[in-house]
């Protein structure tokens, strides 16, 4: 993105290459004084490689930020800057308008809708997408992870961009050449110029389309696809482009008077502050401990006395985060939450300037410097790097601990009330998990208030976003009401294309009780069995079932496997697990297709009738994934998955949902905040929950619906479709006996919730709903 890694500060007598005779000589008795044994040609290479740049805070800092600033349109050699300075003056088209949904998939769904209408060739469309999804260089694509492909591509850039710079200080065009170090689908912007015509000319392209297009063309489809967002009408793009306020900025989106489209709104105000959170471990911080020792016990004597001090406060950091994490005086409190002044008041680090750190995190290129050094001494003296390419840019790469500690610095800046600092030691009695810090955002409201303000309308739009008061509290508490209009409407499928059922017993009678406390008794997952085999002998094809978790899905998966259910079940399904790691989801998921589309044609012969899938909920697939036709004639949803109370950021987030609604409730008594502010201690879940007024309970119930709701409207995804929808839990089939709480199915979308039918018995008329495959 054009100005995540900003342009190295310009010192006209400090870099590599520059043709002054004087910096060259300068830098001599510096070397020398380093005092390495090493040959003065390889010690002077390494320096030039690893040495940061000089760094001044304060009288500089102002020019230093605007020679930054200028904008890197991704890609194009020095000779062609008069050409990037006349595509920077295309007049923008406003107004615009934005649509954003979660994932990729839906937003490649969206764009195959658009295609189908008027508005896909009436409109300039561009589609803005990861650098995972769009990247046709191959050497950078085979790193896997979108980290790591972050990363390499940022330093392509990196390295030609500093050759850049060096032809405009100097004003000259003979360093031409050096470009080549960048990648080489960015280097002509003739092509990209050519893949920008070829964009406008064909209409809506969704991710996939445009990455065939640059692939044809030979040229960077990322950069090309935001080199069209000036001058296009219709910009689709995800959640982390357009909701982060550093996205927008590098992006260079501009929502004055356009219009906003958020799909899949219904976990919107979740989905923001989890933007904004950032976690470090013990590992992480003990790595980035050893390198910066590592860094400064190297080139501390030809530091300048700026890079030092900075250097030296990120040590001094560093260690005092990592003596808070052991600092564990009692081995039963391992976790407690302050605010973020609580935090640096307790680490004694309230007096260093973490803004002008920050900066210089931002602006020195340190981070790359450190983390290059820490890679080059893991090569021994035969020449050998024992690190992968891919494996200096995985998640706990150098590089990337780095980055961490950038994110978790920046959280610090936020204001005292906007989240909270979890300090989670470890264990004296050494749990496996790493102790860490985390920054949790609890304040979604003035994020989003970027955006409303900016916009000139905002749509929320989701199948499940009822109830809106809880929406309304937690992203615009301040808007007049006449400000906020509500539309729902009937869903395109008719009534008797569905059938939902809450299961309250099993085949021998047993009530389903799949609470915290009961659900993992052997009684309870064998009658779920027994019920489970019913099912997959009436339903053809996929059947798709709900665990509340994946800890809870392989209990049960492993006593069924012991006692023989599986085996039967297998009689009439194929069995698939929802496995925990995301990459693998897609290879599973087509063998579930694979399986029922295979037992269609053969079912006569082997009996098997099509496939099983168990899956999690707040998994991958209760999300973005559609299950339509056979995929998912029935949805069995186990329970009612109410997030732990123990979690501490969900009591966290009751806490100040519940402060932030006083002054709503009471008439505008502000006198909780600061109440709030001094309450850090942790109490357990349960009891926060008691406490709570009605807005916390909702929102705690909300959660639980929500994801429900997400869950089971997988299987219904078109007109014609039709499936089963059974809730087993007798909590389901619970009225609503007093105002104060509510009924689970009261949170059912109005279409399943019209067509609910409850037995009391297993097997008997659930009121003359029926149903036949």
């Amino acid at each position: 993105m054009r100005d995540f890694t900003p342009l190295p500060p310009e010192k006209p007598t400090a870099k590599k290459g520059r043709p002054p005779a004087a910096a060259a000589r300068s830098k001599a008795p510096r070397r020398a004084a380093a005092g390495s044994e090493k040959p003065e040609g390889s010690e002077e290479a390494e320096d030039e490689e690893f040495l940061v740049e000089e760094y001044e805070s304060d009288g500089e800092v102002g020019v230093r930020r605007e020679a930054g600033k200028r904008p890197h349109r991704g890609g194009g050699s020095s000779s062609e800057s008069e050409a990037d300075g006349e595509e920077e003056e295309e007049e923008e088209v406003t107004p615009k308008v934005f649509f954003t949904s979660r994932t990729h998939s839906q937003l490649s769904q969206f764009v195959g809708e658009l295609k189908k209408t008027e508005f896909g060739r009436q409109l300039r469309t561009v589609c803005l997408g990861s650098r995972k999804n769009l990247c046709i260089n191959k050497d950078v694509l085979k790193l896997g992870s979108a980290n790591r492909i972050n990363e390499r591509c940022l330093e392509l850039q990196k390295s030609k961009k500093s050759s850049k710079t060096k032809v405009e200080g100097d004003n000259r065009k003979v360093c031409q050449s050096k470009t080549s170090c960048g990648c080489p689908m960015i280097r002509k912007r003739g092509l990209q110029k050519e893949f920008k015509s070829e964009v406008s000319e064909q209409g809506a392209l969704d991710i996939e389309d445009l990455a065939q297009l640059g692939k044809k063309i030979g040229t960077c489809p990322y950069y090309g696809a935001r080199d069209t967002v000036r001058t296009a009408d219709l910009v689709v793009l995800p959640y982390q482009s357009l909701l982060l306020k550093s996205a927008r900025e590098s992006l260079g989106l501009n929502l004055k008077n356009s219009v906003v489209i958020i799909d899949e709104a219904h976990n919107l105000a979740d989905s923001l502050t989890s933007m904004y959170n950032s976690k470090i471990t013990s590992s992480q911080l003990n790595a980035i401990l050893s390198h910066l020792e590592a860094y400064l016990n190297r080139f501390q004597s030809v530091l300048g006395a700026g890079n030092r001090r900075y250097i030296q406060t990120l040590t001094v950091l560093t260690r005092s985060f990592l003596r808070v994490l052991t600092s564990n005086q009692d081995d039963a409190c391992t976790m407690t939450s302050m605010t973020i002044n609580q935090f640096l008041f307790s680490l004694d680090i309230d007096n260093i300037n973490i803004v002008k750190l920050c900066q210089y995190v931002k602006e020195s290129n340190i981070i790359h410097k450190v983390s290059g050094y820490a890679n080059i001494l893991n090569i021994n003296q035969d020449g050998v790097n024992h690190l992968s390419h891919q494996q200096q840019y995985d998640e706990g790469s150098s590089i990337a601990s780095f980055q961490t500690l950038a994110d978790f610095l920046r959280s610090l800046l936020n204001c005292n009330d906007n989240g909270r600092i979890i300090v989670a030691r470890k264990k004296f009695s050494g749990q496996p998990e790493d102790a860490y810090l985390k920054f949790v955002m609890l304040c979604a409201e003035k994020i989003f208030l970027e955006i409303t303000c900016d916009a000139y309308a905002v749509i929320l739009a989701g199948g499940t976003l009822q109830p809106i008061e809880e929406t309304r509290l937690r992203l615009f508490p301040n808007l007049p009401p006449s400000d906020i209009k509500f539309f729902t409407c009937n869903h395109i499928v008719p009534p008797e294309s569905i059938l939902p059922i809450a299961v309250t017993r099993g085949p021998s009678g047993k009530a389903f009780d799949f609470s915290y406390s009961s659900r993992s008794s052997h009684t309870m997952i064998e009658e779920l069995g027994r019920f489970l085999c019913n099912v997959v002998t009436t339903v053809p094809e996929g059947v798709v079932m709900f665990f509340a978790s994946y800890e809870y899905e392989r209990c049960v998966y492993d006593a069924w496997a012991a006692s023989g259910m599986i085996s039967k079940i297998s009689k009439k399904k194929h069995v698939f697990r929802e496995p925990k790691n995301s990459v693998d989801v897609e290879m599973t998921l087509n063998k579930y297709k694979e399986a029922i589309q295979s037992c269609s044609k053969s079912s006569q012969d082997t009996g098997v009738t099509g496939a099983l899938l168990l899956a999690v909920v707040g998994g991958k697939i209760s999300e973005g994934i559609n299950f339509s036709d056979g995929m998912g004639r029935c949805v069995v949803m186990v329970g009612l998955p109410y997030p732990s109370p123990s979690d501490v950021e969900l009591t966290e987030t009751i806490k100040y949902i519940e402060n932030i609604s006083k002054p709503v409730l009471v008439g505008g008594d502000n006198s909780s905040s600061s109440k709030y502010d001094d309450e850090c201690k942790l109490q357990p879940g349960f009891d926060i929950l008691r406490k709570c007024n009605k807005v916390g309970r909702e929102y705690y119930e909300n959660l639980c619906m929500k994801a429900v709701n997400q869950s089971i409207g997988r299987a219904i995804r078109h007109a014609n479709d039709y499936a089963a929808m059974l809730l087993v839990d007798s909590r389901y089939a619970h009225t609503s006996s007093n105002r104060s709480s509510s009924s689970p199915t009261d949170k059912l979308p109005q279409w399943i919730k019209t067509r609910l039918a409850c037995a009391q018995n297993y097997g008997e008329d659930s009121g003359g709903s029926s149903f036949t495959y």
